[in-house]
């Protein structure tokens, strides 16, 4: 189906030449005009997929609870930065100053920074969030979130980071590229520019012809931001996404739309885009940028260990047939293997030094 973005970028690849995937996924999800997350609120029963925050409040109140041990840890600095990327309707910030409330001290010290781009969320955000007792403000880029102890959390935010392709041809990585083929219609082929072998990060001795490998420097660079900030001025930060623990060769690249996956290139500007994070690669930058790296730790493991049954059992007590079986089928998505359990990765950062529970220590 042709969608308006679809024969914009048809119009702007037959102009000047096939494009990365990179600038493929960047103007389906973020054109200004018929960009995905400039149109809609994607999230919900409603929308085209459904985050951990939206299937229950026990998974924010758990990472709330986290970030408040976390400050303590660092010596309870004040003023210190509370930080989102990618929230959404505010529903996870909402459920994680909830549970931070009670600590009083924590509530004081902190003011609430939302990165986002999307008007439609920043709408949704700002009503989910009105009256909380801290300053709350919004910022286009990570860059510009004050310096100060970094207190910071990102689900289901890297995954949508544009990422390249490179698919391995005789002995060389050639970039895979959106052009038109011979209908005009959006295709994939190969561009001229290649991968440097030391990219790879992992030997590529016997990949077989057809190989493809991602990676996201957009990412990465954010990772340096983030990392650098903690480094610098303390803090800590949580980083939950779908993705895997070591560097591999896969094509991850998917678009969602009505809660079923679609063809990638279909309807452009009208489904979701992401890629299975590589949190060797994050790791890899927070080390490199003086802090610290945790993890990753299955999403299920790290729940778990933080207290989600005891959450669970508290949240239900005295509660209704109905209301309990919700609360125990909530559990079940958010952490069994077959659900959200292994698929999603925690990866934590701090300072040097400074190890929290559930994680044994830094990598």
């Amino acid at each position: 189906m042709a969608t308006p973005l679809g024969e914009k970028l048809t119009a702007f690849i037959a102009a000047n030449g096939p494009i990365s995937i990179a600038d493929y996924m960047s103007h389906c999800l973020a054109d200004p005009e018929l960009g995905y997350y400039a149109t809609r609120d994607p999230l919900g029963a409603a929308g085209d997929f459904i985050t951990a925050p939206e299937i229950s409040q026990m998974f924010g109140e758990l990472i709330g609870a986290w970030l408040v041990h976390a400050w303590r840890a660092a010596g309870a600095p004040a003023p210190a930065i509370l930080a989102e990327a990618g929230p959404g309707r505010g529903t996870l910030m909402a459920d994680i100053l909830r549970a931070a409330n009670a600590d009083p001290a924590f509530i004081g010290a902190i003011s609430v920074h939302l990165v986002e781009t999307s008007p439609a969320l920043r709408d949704k955000q700002q009503a989910t969030l009105a009256g909380v007792k801290s300053p709350v403000a919004w910022h286009e880029r990570i860059e510009d979130v004050p310096d100060g102890p970094l207190f910071f959390i990102a689900n289901e935010f890297f995954d949508a980071l544009p990422i390249r392709q490179y698919i391995r041809t005789g002995s060389e990585w050639r970039e895979r590229v959106v052009g038109l083929d011979d209908a005009g219609t959006l295709a994939f082929g190969l561009g001229p520019s290649s991968l440097r072998p030391s990219r790879l990060d992992r030997p590529d001795v016997g990949v077989p012809e057809g190989a493809i490998f991602e990676i996201c420097p957009a990412a990465e660079a954010i990772i340096d931001i983030i990392a650098s900030r903690i480094a610098a001025f303390g803090g800590a930060a949580l980083i939950v996404d779908y993705g895997y623990g070591k560097t591999a060769f896969g094509d991850t690249l998917q678009a969602v739309k009505n809660h079923d996956f679609a063809d990638p290139l279909a309807e452009p500007g009208e489904a979701d885009l992401t890629a299975h994070v590589d949190f060797a690669a994050l790791a890899r930058c927070t080390r490199q940028a003086g802090a610290a790296a945790h993890g990753p730790m299955d999403q299920g493991a790290f729940l778990l260990a933080a207290g989600l049954l005891d959450r669970a059992g508290r949240l239900g007590a005295g509660k209704d047939t109905a209301t309990q079986r919700a609360i125990s089928e909530a559990v079940e998505r958010l952490a069994r293997p077959e659900a959200m359990g292994t698929l999603f990765k925690v990866l934590a950062i701090t300072p040097p030094g400074l190890a929290l529970p559930p994680f044994d220590g830094a990598d």
